[in-house]
């Protein structure tokens, strides 16, 4: 996203081009809005000027978008259809599906698109082409803690072992890579939905399936349902495996049960989620397991082009005191090699060398294919997204300008949804959707506030509550509201430190209750554009009372010293003796000997006048106050 390295900046909706740029004034184009016009066909390749004409927009407006993307190019220049079409989404416009054309090759080395506000889709995105290939799907575990997902990793691994199946296994770089026949599976070696979820909020959409562990002897749990939710809210599609279905007290009719009440139909309940018995001790149905994924891959027809630039995702990277950053990245599209040129985040660098899972030098390495990558000039975050690029300049340039971008938006906030903000964002025709995670202190609490919140949905807006569950605010709410731009809301429950760090870090709005009512008309407010601002209070500093002048006979100069922060002539004067307020009232005059001021700060010397306090005595404290109306996105 300040830079957000969440990544999750949302598409943004309609809206009508930019003004046109005074470099371009002569050019005479007609500007029409975009939401009139139908869907735009893009070739393969188009001038900048072309694109322009096509959009009835200047052309200073299509360059602006491309170098907000990073990449400066003329009027005359050609650009892909992957990046026009980005440039005409942002301006506006729905682009038509590709016709059938050739893929671009290893060759084209294209202009890039915006690494950092890459999606899933754009990611996988390929021209349809002779030179497009099945990959391998790419799988995270998820479920709770006790209920196997280590475990059920690892006998799937030592499985096709076992089994002497061709291409064997790859382990713990990151991600690790199961063989079966001539089929492939990729793994995630991540901890569970948070690290999925962390790494989704800075636009890391790595995922085509997730597999959620659920222990048949235990049932649904918290953990289960966040996994459940995080899966969803990423629309990435979900397989249950049922594991320890050997212990005698398994029950699976009880959690198809509860995968209903959370909204997870199986298919033997006329459902569309797949569900496998398993168990990882006995090596129950294993094999079924890995070929569900395998029939769910093919019905998502997962394509990439082995022959275009690379792109893919970090999945962990360190500094190595011997050979410096080391990154292992997830190539999603396109073929890594030896001595391409590679941007990832606000760094970049030259493939020095590429290693596999067993630490052996690798040439290059395919789509669905984790590899290490040593050559990089920094280390990278886990999660940023790692681009080819033609050569060493057009990287410099691209990270420079990825820096500038991150240093003049810290801080702003931008990005995330807040609820003063919805109201503008209905008015323009771009939010359709508020996003509410609940937390509440007990789980009965949870359910008035779903049926409340759910009466509140308008024509223009749908309330949609992506996860809610009892306890305290967690780093783990923050993140799937930071990837899903989602609000938080709690009810009668705190806030970690942890979560609360997070949320300032990722400019998620939190907002807390005791009351009910005042939950439902906050959101109210805000689908009506009715929320108003808070008004908060400010302690601008004090001062010591040292010698009482009196002007006329009912005026009273507090000749003070200032001991802290400042005072200024705008502010309320709070009159402080022997620990209590005595008093509070407007400063009517604030001078340095003979001339009036603004302020004065610490350590100086001043005259302040109360509007018409005048019992002050010698050893009173001032203390200076003002009030600034904010935003109400964070409640601490």
């Amino acid at each position: 996203m300040a830079r957000s390295r969440s990544g999750t900046r949302g598409r943004r909706g309609p809206r009508k081009p930019p003004r046109r740029d005074a470099a371009f004034a002569g050019a005479a184009v007609s500007v029409a809005e975009p939401r009139e016009r139908g869907a735009v066909d893009l070739p393969a390749t188009i001038t900048v000027k072309d694109l322009a004409e096509l959009l009835s927009v200047n052309p200073a407006d299509v360059i602006r978008e491309l170098i907000k993307s990073g990449i400066f190019a003329t009027i005359n220049q050609l650009i892909d259809r992957d990046t026009a079409s980005l440039v005409a989404s942002e301006l506006g416009y729905e682009v038509a599906e590709p016709q059938a054309q050739a893929a671009p090759s290893a060759s084209d080395d294209g202009a890039e698109a915006p690494a950092e506000a890459a999606t899933k889709e754009e990611l996988f995105t390929e021209d349809a082409g002779d030179d497009l290939v099945t990959r391998a799907p790419i799988v995270t575990v998820m479920g709770h803690v006790d209920h196997g997902k280590t475990s059920l990793l690892d006998a799937i691994r030592s499985t096709t072992v076992a089994a002497g199946e061709r291409g064997g296994i790859t382990q713990h770089i990151g991600a690790s890579e199961v063989a079966k026949g001539d089929r492939r599976v990729v793994f995630l070696d991540t901890p569970g939905h948070e690290a999925f979820t962390a790494m989704r909020a800075r636009g890391a959409k790595v995922t085509d399936i997730a597999v959620i562990v659920v222990a048949a002897d235990d049932g649904v749990m918290p953990q289960t349902l966040e996994a459940i939710n995080h899966a969803k809210a990423a629309k990435v599609p979900i397989i249950i495996a049922l594991n320890k279905m050997d212990k005698p007290d398994a029950n699976a009719d009880r959690v198809k049960t509860e995968l209903t009440d959370a909204g997870v139909i199986v298919e033997e309940y006329g459902g569309d989620t797949p569900l496998v018995p398993v168990s990882a001790k006995s090596r129950l149905g294993l094999d079924d397991l890995f070929d569900m994924i395998l029939l769910v891959a093919d019905l998502q027809e997962l394509k990439a082009n082995p022959k275009r630039p690379a792109i893919g995702t970090i999945v962990e990277a360190r500094l190595d005191r011997g050979r410096g950053p080391v990154a292992t990245a997830l190539v999603q599209t396109g073929t890594l090699r030896v001595g391409d040129v590679i941007v990832v985040g606000e760094t970049f660098g030259k493939v020095r060398a590429l290693e596999n899972d067993h630490g052996k030098r690798i040439p290059k390495a395919g789509p669905a294919t984790a590899a290490v990558i040593l050559g990089l000039s920094e280390v990278p975050e886990a999660g940023d997204i790692l681009r080819v690029v033609a050569d060493e300049k057009a990287a410099r340039t691209l990270v420079e300008t990825r820096r500038a971008q991150a240093g003049s938006h810290a801080g702003d906030g931008t990005g995330r949804a807040t609820l003063e903000d919805l109201y503008r964002q209905i008015q323009a025709g771009q939010a359709k959707e508020l996003r509410i995670i609940v937390k509440a202190d007990v789980s009965g609490s949870l359910g008035a506030i779903h049926h409340a919140l759910e009466q509140l949905a308008t024509d223009e807006v749908k309330l949609n509550i992506i996860h809610e569950g009892a306890g305290e605010i967690s780093d783990n709410d923050i993140m799937l509201a930071a990837a899903s731009n989602a609000i938080v809301v709690g009810f009668n429950t705190g806030i970690s430190e942890t979560a609360r760090k997070a949320a300032e870090s990722e400019k998620v709005d939190v907002r807390r209750y005791d009351i009910i009512y005042q939950l439902t008309d906050d959101i109210e407010k805000a689908l009506t554009g009715m929320l108003e601002p808070e008004v908060v209070e400010v302690i601008e500093g004090r001062a010591e009372v040292r010698k009482i002048i009196r002007v006329g006979k009912n005026q009273v100069i507090a000749g003070s010293y200032v001991t802290d922060g400042r005072i200024v002539r705008t502010g309320t004067a709070r009159l402080w003796r022997g620990g209590k307020v005595i008093a509070t009232d407007r400063i009517e005059s604030l001078r340095r000997f003979k001339d009036d001021v603004r302020e004065v700060q610490t350590g100086f010397e001043c005259g302040i006048q109360l509007v018409g306090t005048t019992d002050i005595v010698e050893g009173d404290v001032i203390e200076c106050v003002t009030t600034q109306t904010v935003s109400r996105s964070l409640t601490s």
